[in-house]
């Protein structure tokens, strides 16, 4: 971000550096986010976990609906190199105090570490050891397949099918953050103690709503986007029970790589759904398209339910 800044502020900034920068920034941030989960287990009481899991969702939830608006205030006032200074600063909001507290942890021997490719294989192997957990990734990974694309494609939808335009993609994409935070608000107070109940009949709930949206009419937009916010409180009602069954089941000095895995199953199928969904897309049409999206991932999620092996892990 600092070398963006300058390019900005020099006026020598290209589209590709832009490209660029953006490119280490995700793969800086493949190390960061399994790291941070993987601490919370380090620094709340087990009982606590599904608690943290859904204010972390709802913190989420509060930075999706509030960048674009205070990014759109910074620039108004800001030349962009400077608005993108407040990136470093909250950076350093979150490093410096890593730097005076320390966080307990199992720190590995120097002679016992292993490497990063058997570090991953250790992951790999404690997710595949266990017939739960493949059931668990599995489903995910086909859950995300199915309706990761209606992020990218929601803009057409709005477009095409409800008329709407740049403000119609704003509130459905705001009603999104709102529906986060209303679900991690609801998991957090909640706690669920059944967690694998609540994952796959939270990813269900949240494909059917999302299936639903194609069915509105085209006069209707407040509805899909009521929908669309209901989506999204599934999914977290679903995602943060599944957050914290990890980190309860998972040797924490693993967790790390188990959660890295999970991200990399998740970074896979999200742009081979995209490849299929496009040309079916064209070939049903952009409502018949999200109607089969949420119809399959929920049936996927239900599918769930007949694992034996998945339902023992809230044992």
């Amino acid at each position: 971000m600092v070398v963006l800044i300058i390019l900005f502020l020099t006026e020598r900034v290209e589209l590709w550096h832009i490209y660029a920068m953006m490119f280490i920034r995700s793969a800086a941030q493949a190390f960061q986010s399994p790291a941070a989960a993987a601490s919370t287990a380090m620094l709340v009481p087990g009982s606590f976990l599904t608690r943290a899991a859904g204010l972390n969702q709802t913190l989420q939830g509060i930075m999706l609906v509030a960048a674009a608006p205070l990014g759109a205030l910074a620039l108004a006032f800001m030349p962009i190199g400077y608005a993108l200074a407040i990136d470093v600063v909250t950076a350093l909001l979150g490093i410096v105090p890593l730097l005076i507290f320390k966080i307990p942890q199992q720190l590995v021997p120097k002679h016992q570490r292993i490497g990063v490719w058997k570090e991953f294989r250790q992951g790999f192997d404690v997710v595949w050891s266990s017939a739960g957990l493949r059931w668990l990734y599995a489903i995910m990974a086909i859950v995300t397949l199915l309706v990761m694309p209606s992020f990218t494609l929601v803009p057409l939808l709005v477009k095409e099918h409800f008329g709407g335009g740049v403000n119609e993609v704003a509130l459905m994409e705001g009603m999104a953050g709102v529906g986060m935070i209303l679900g991690g608000a609801i998991a957090a107070a909640l706690v669920p103690k059944r967690k694998i109940r609540w994952v796959l009949t939270g990813f269900a709930a949240a494909c059917l709503m999302l299936g639903a949206v194609g069915l509105v009419p085209a006069h209707l937009l407040w509805l899909a986007v009521g929908l669309w916010a209901s989506s999204s409180v599934f999914y977290i009602l679903g995602n943060a029970p599944m957050t914290a069954l990890l980190q309860s089941k998972i040797p924490n000095q693993l967790q790390g790589r188990v959660l890295s895995l999970l991200n990399t199953v998740a970074a896979l199928a999200a742009p081979i759904g995209l490849a299929l969904a496009t040309p079916i897309g064209d070939i049903i049409g952009i409502q018949s398209l999200f109607v089969l999206m949420g119809g399959l991932g929920a049936i996927a999620a239900l599918a769930g339910f007949f694992s034996v092996a998945l339902r023992r892990l809230d044992d």
